[in-house]
């Protein structure tokens, strides 16, 4: 069954900056966005919440996302490790990724787009352009379509394959 973005859709936002989580999280209010938000830190976490280990293991309050929001500079591993390890999983295969980053190097983006991300988007620079950005976010989810991310009979659990590194 094919879903459209609404509040029942999870968007896992991953940056390592809190006051970007803060701008995010007001943006997103300002902007009426309906899907739920939750956050992680780094890269490690992000991997972490998306095998449902450790404090993400219960998936009723930590469910798989329907998209993720990928920050690239961040310590432990950073996006384009997330990026890489999302991409060898066959249970996430169709997970959408979505770069939000401050870089607008060419080299980062068309790394992001060869490791398999599905858009890549600049942090704008004042409070006005984010909301905007998200506005523009979430009315292209809103009549997006979107597939479960894992074949009917596989349990979530066939994510576990650790990561290496």
């Amino acid at each position: 069954m094919w879903n459209s973005m609404d509040e029942k859709q999870t968007i896992l936002l991953v940056d390592d900056i809190d006051d970007d989580l803060s701008l995010m999280k007001h943006a997103c209010r300002a902007a009426h966005f309906k899907a739920s938000m939750q956050t992680v830190n780094n890269g490690e976490e992000a991997i972490a919440y998306l095998k449902g280990e450790g404090i993400y293991a219960n998936r009723e309050k930590y469910p798989l996302p329907t998209v993720m929001l990928l920050d690239l500079n961040m310590p432990k591993v950073n996006g384009f490790g997330v990026l890489t390890w999302v991409r060898t999983q066959p249970v996430l295969k169709r997970l959408s990724i979505i770069i939000l980053t401050a870089s607008g190097r060419q080299e980062d983006i068309e790394r992001a787009f060869d490791l398999g991300a599905n858009s890549y988007l600049v942090k704008p620079a004042t409070m006005a352009g984010l909301i905007a950005m998200i506005c523009c976010l979430r009315d292209w989810l809103e009549y997006n379509h979107f597939p479960p991310l894992f074949e009917a009979g596989k349990s979530v659990k066939a994510i576990a394959s650790s990561y290496p590194g």
